[in-house]
Formats: structure tokens, sequence, C-alpha cells
């Protein structure tokens, strides 16, 4: 799914026999840091990065990155807070707090591209000298009765460690939920394992013998992780559907103890099979030993998404209301690259996607490996940036060598962006560009309406995470920003704002 996960990223296969993983900075993913990954205080596992940098446009004036569709770390953070837990900022990823919600963004023109792009730029809440800059990719809607048949295999994690409440009952509903919502074209194959493997239905279009095979499960024993990734691609390739949906759906707490220590051929068998169109999405549940890290890099790896289920309703958000984004990818390899105007803006900083980053020669090389986005699907992205003349976060350099040219303005447009993208048939990028024009600096205002609230939820990311560039802006101030909201999804973020800052802010209480 990342252009980083292409070699360097395959070392994590081992993560289904061993049991953890993780990134290096700077893009690629480093074995050791995965298998490192340090459990929290109760034993679940985050591959945290530190926050994004300031960046200079005189000496770094592009920005490069994957899109970025998963939404597991909202959901998770949810459950911490909503638990009375403290979030550990390593469990927040900001781009994810932020996708998990859908915005005003218009729905793409002309059906031969798949999205449309949308740029609008408001004052920063937390900082009077800086602008923000949002970008928005709306994907196009598909009909459930329009979209490819599915062939998907449901991978079930029946372990010990999966006997908990809010884990293997809470994936038995999950996964009903979606074969309730399943075509009678649709092929389904139930995998689960434990001390061993077991193949319980394979390619069932019956909804009734695939929820009576879930009713059934227990759990018990150890996680043989490997060899049951193992059957469960063997699975959808003997079921497999041309021009089809084909998908993994691995549902565990992702706690893998047990499995294939043989490395090369873990890798290739992931490989293989992404490349030959069977992908994977890997669903998240429970507490104490819930290894997060894994979850979401072996969606990454497997050209597919992550979500974590805490409750019935998260279920049927992802496997009803949004089944046909979580199945149907409409674009491949989908990268952003914004280039800035040294003349209009003279510092910037992304807010998330620490993990996502691209090296700039990675967004027109088509073998690099990126996101993908389905049908309906949103990626919104926020950048901070500081208009040439405000003082900015950076001190000016000492030496005249070290500054930035001056450089007339004059051109119209503050910033470039740029996006890469592959119809899923194809294998050469396609180039959309869309200048943003620097009248929209000139008329920047404090954000309202839709822009408000996507930067109350980026600032509630950053602020879990600790960023200190937020300043004072605290929890009582993202209510406010994120305002009254008629949407049950968004009713519930103020209330969790309001949660977090109970402590902290007597206006919460």
């Amino acid at each position: 799914m990342r252009a980083h996960l292409a070699i360097t990223t395959l070392a994590l296969l081992p993560v289904l026999a061993l049991a953890g993983c993780g990134q290096a900075p700077g893009g690629s993913v480093s074995y050791e840091a995965v298998n490192d990954a340090a459990p929290g205080e109760n034993g679940e596992r985050y591959d945290g990065h530190p926050v994004s940098p300031v960046h200079q446009v005189a000496a770094e004036p592009v920005s490069t990155f994957a899109v970025d569709v998963d939404t597991g770390a909202y959901a998770n953070v949810r459950r911490m807070l909503l638990g009375g837990r403290t979030v550990p900022a390593e469990a927040v990823r900001t781009e994810e707090m932020i996708n998990y919600f859908r915005y005003d963004y218009p729905l793409p023109d002309d059906p031969s591209v798949p999205f449309s792009v949308t740029t609008d730029i408001a004052t920063t809440p937390w900082n009077p000298g800086t602008r923000l800059l949002r970008i928005g990719l709306r994907g196009y809607d598909v009909a459930r009765s329009q979209r490819p048949p599915a062939n998907l295999v449901f991978m079930v994690d029946v372990s010990g460690s999966m006997q908990d409440a809010d884990k293997l009952p809470l994936v038995k509903q999950a996964l009903s939920t979606l074969a309730d919502a399943l075509r009678p074209d649709d092929s389904i194959s139930i995998v689960t394992y434990a001390g061993f493997v077991e193949t319980l239905v394979e390619g069932s279009h019956d909804p009734a013998e695939i929820k009576a095979a879930l009713d059934g499960l227990a759990a018990s024993g150890s996680t043989a992780g490997g060899p049951a990734l193992e059957r469960a691609y063997d699975t959808a390739r003997a079921h497999f559907i041309p021009g089809g949906i084909n998908r993994i759906v691995m549902a565990t707490d992702g706690d893998f103890n047990v499995g294939l220590s043989d490395r090369e051929s873990l890798e290739e068998m992931v490989r293989r099979n992404r490349e030959d169109g069977v992908t994977l999405t890997t669903l998240g549940f429970g507490q104490g030993n819930y290894n997060d890290a894994m979850m979401e890099a072996v969606a990454d790896l497997g050209n597919g998404n992550h979500a974590y289920i805490d409750s019935a309703m998260e279920a049927r958000k992802v496997l009803d209301e949004e089944l046909s984004s979580t199945l149907f990818t409409i674009a491949r390899d989908v990268k952003v690259q914004v280039e800035f105007n040294p003349a209009l803006v003279s510092q910037y900083r992304l807010i998330g996607y620490e993990n996502r980053g691209l090296a700039e020669q990675d967004f027109a090389d088509d073998r690099v490996d990126a996101g993908e986005i389905g049908a309906g699907h949103q990626v919104t992205a926020l950048y901070e940036i500081v208009p040439a003349g405000e003082a900015g976060w950076l001190a000016p350099r000492r030496y005249a060598a070290n500054r930035a040219p001056v450089v007339p303005a004059g051109d119209g447009e503050i910033a470039t962006v740029r996006l890469r993208y592959k119809l899923p048939e194809e294998t050469r990028s396609r180039l959309i560009e869309k200048p943003v024009a620097s009248a929209l600096l000139a008329e920047a205002s404090m954000p309202r309406r839709d822009m408000a609230f996507a930067v109350a939820v980026a600032a509630f990311g950053q602020k879990l995470r600790g960023d200190r560039r937020l300043g004072d802006f605290g929890y009582a101030d993202i209510a406010r920003l994120a305002g009254s909201q008629n949407d049950y999804w968004r009713q519930e973020f103020v209330q969790l704002a309001r949660l977090a800052g109970h402590d902290a802010d007597p206006w919460l209480r």
C-alpha cells in the first residue's frame, strides 16, 4: 500500500510468526524495530513516530506522501478514552483521525477521473502567524448492486487470547454483519487458526451457512498466524474471480506467536498474492495485548486497509455502511506531492502522515508502491504554512548564502498540488495537477463549518500526540472549534474532546 513498503517492508512478514512491527524513520521499514516494538504498560504494541518537522521552502520546496484511508487509530483512541485510559502518544495517527470522518468534497465530474481534488485555506486557530492548507480527495461512489462480485476469505483468530467479550464475540457479530450485506454472486470462505488451521466454509454463497459457522466459533490455544495466512491465500486463489474483488479479511487482536519463520517464503507469498490481485484487510479487536503496529503494517503490505472494531456500531459502519469503499478499489498507488512557491510561503509542516512520507523522486516512479483508494473513500491532508514575511517557527539564518533568495511575487499561486494514481487495471500512472491560487491566502479567515471540524480533529490528534506547536490551544478550544453537529459520529467526537480534556480544562466540566 505504501511506497516504502515495497521491498524493505516485506521484512515485516516474520511478524506473522513473531509479534510486532514498526517502521524506521525516513520511509523504510526496519525489521528490528518491527520485532522490538515495545509493548505499552498493558502489553499493547504501537509503532509511534515523531511529530512531522518544519521545513524551509527555500531548502525543501516539495513535500511528497502516500495517501492513507485507514481509520483504526481513531476507533482505538475512542476505546481508550471511553474506558478511562490515558492515550499513549504513539497510538495516535492524526491522518487516521481526520480521515475517519466525511467532508463536503464534490463528487468527480469526469467518470474517467476517479476522484475530485479540493483545496482551501484558513487561518490557524492556534497560531495567528500561520495558515492551514487543506487538500481533499473524494472517490466516485459505487452502489452495492453495481460493484463487482467479491471473493472473500474470513481469516479468524480463535486462539485463547481472543476469548474476551470485546474480541471473538464481537468478531462473530462483525462478520455476521458483513455476511448479511453480501450478494448471491459473492463467494465466502472461513479459515480459523489457533493451535492449528482449519477451513470451516469454502466458496459459500449462503449467508445462513456462513453465520452458522461463525456462531460456532470458540477461543482456545496458541496462534498459528503464518500457516493461517498461507491457507487463506490458497483458498482465495482457489475461488479467484477475474475482474472481481479478491480479498482476505483478517480478524484478530494481532497477537501472533506461532507460525512460519521462513522469511523469504513469507515475503514471496504476500508479494505474489498482492501483485496477482488478492488484497488484505485487517480488523483489530480487543485490548490488553492488542498489536496495532502489526495490524496496520500488514494491511498496508497487503494493499488493503486497517480498521479497529470497538463496538457493534463500528462494525456496522465499517462492514455495512462503508462496504463498497472497504472492498472495491478505484485507484492504486495514489501519491500526493505539493510544491510550495517560496515567494509566498516560507515554511511548512504536514500534519500527520509521518509513516507515509516518500522521497521526491518516488512520486513519478511507477515501481514505487503507495496507497489505495476505494469507492467513495475520502482523503484529507492539512499543511500548516507560514506566509512569506511572517516570523514562522525557524529563525532567520545568520549567513547570507544560507538565507532564502528574494523571489518576486506575482505568479498568482502559493503552491501546486500534484496527484499520481493508477487505475486498477493499469500499470502506468496518471497525473492530476491543481494550482492553489494566492487569492485563497489573501482571503483566509478563521475556519468555519466543514473546514472547522477537520481542523478540530487534526488539533485533537496532535494534542494527544503532545505537539508543542499547538501552544496553549486546549481540548476546550477543540470542542468549541468543532461546534454543534447533527451527525452522530461528529457529535461523538465533540464528546470525546470534552472527555479528553475534562481534567485539564474547567470549561469541559
